[in-house]
């Protein structure tokens, strides 16, 4: 059995032929055009879909299904992308263009965090945990939750915008339109002007060599330059997990999940968010020293492929 999974993001789409046991066989990826007409975008899909199936010499037969994760409110029922603010989709049929090209191939379609939750269960560290919340922290912040082994989507398929609850009222503008989103504060895109704003105020913080030789300010700079004993890096870095903290108790308090799993790219820190993480989870969540049970915080364990494995979960 063969699928494709499809991972649409804020900066590229991501594609991998997978098999049924989670190996991801070929992959590529290309980058997302800004631009609302998403004929553009699906072109772009069908072409590294074709080269998928060119390099792996397999034809369109072969296929078991096409899944996709895709940022936003997405009606996996209908096939529809009804809204992300990341990309600029609004009411885009998806499965219905795809299938102009591939008639006869399933396609399902879901969130992007919703499809990463999916595919921890299926293949990566959650496979025996029945209530699971995934947090992905990139271009924006997602929530995919797993409530007694099902995935939780919500009325029409918009529930579980996690990065859309607010942290702090009146605060930063996000992408949604709201003011003091989870998001605003937790994402990597958040953390890269949380970085900036620093270097602004402290012209001899090592932030600004490592930003200069890496030609920009990236979500790593803050947690390098803190990594080496830089102040001003540090209170940036505190205050990151910080936010990321107070979003995943939330979480933790409304669901209590056994795991909550952090993915995206400022997982890739590893140990330097996850142990404080969980250090604020053990103090701030509701009711812990009173025996209520722990809430455990950990790195997804697909990280760079999540997305593809998340969105191959689908078709299985």
């Amino acid at each position: 059995m063969y699928i494709i999974g499809i991972d649409i993001g804020g900066m590229s789409v991501k594609g991998g032929i997978v098999n049924e046991n989670g190996d991801i066989l070929f992959k590529l990826s290309v980058g997302t055009k800004a631009t609302s007409d998403y004929k553009i975008i699906v072109s772009d899909i069908v072409e590294l879909i074709n080269k998928l199936l060119s390099i792996s010499n397999k034809d369109v037969g072969d296929i078991e299904g096409i899944g996709f994760g895709i940022p936003g409110t997405i009606d996996s029922k209908r096939g529809v992308i009804v809204y992300s603010n990341n990309i600029n989709f609004v009411d885009v049929p998806i499965v219905e263009a795809m299938h102009e090209y591939y008639p006869n191939v399933k396609v399902a379609i879901n969130n992007d965090a919703n499809a990463a939750a999916l595919g921890e269960t299926k293949f990566g560290l959650a496979k025996d945990v029945k209530n699971l919340i995934f947090v992905t922290l990139g271009t924006g912040v997602g929530t995919g939750i797993i409530i007694d082994g099902k995935l939780f989507e919500g009325n029409g398929s918009a529930g579980a915008e996690g990065g859309h609850t607010v942290i702090c009222v009146d605060g930063e503008r996000c992408s949604c339109g709201r003011r003091g989103c989870f998001e605003a504060y937790a994402s990597a895109t958040a953390l890269v002007r949380q970085t900036k704003a620093a270097i602004d105020k402290n012209p001899k913080t090592r932030m600004i060599s490592l930003a200069n030789q890496k030609g920009k300010i990236s979500g790593r700079t803050a947690f390098l330059a803190a990594a080496e004993g830089d102040k001003a890096a540090r209170e940036v870095v505190d205050k990151y997990i910080q936010y990321v903290g107070e979003g995943i108790v939330n979480l933790a308090n409304i669901f209590r999940p056994e795991l909550i799993l952090i993915g995206g790219g400022i997982s890739n820190e590893g140990d330097a968010l996850i142990l404080p993480l969980q250090e604020f989870m053990d103090k701030k969540c509701y009711g812990m020293i009173n025996g209520n049970p722990r809430v455990l915080v950990q790195k997804a364990s697909l990280t760079n492929d999540a997305g593809i494995l998340g969105a191959a979960s689908l078709i299985l």
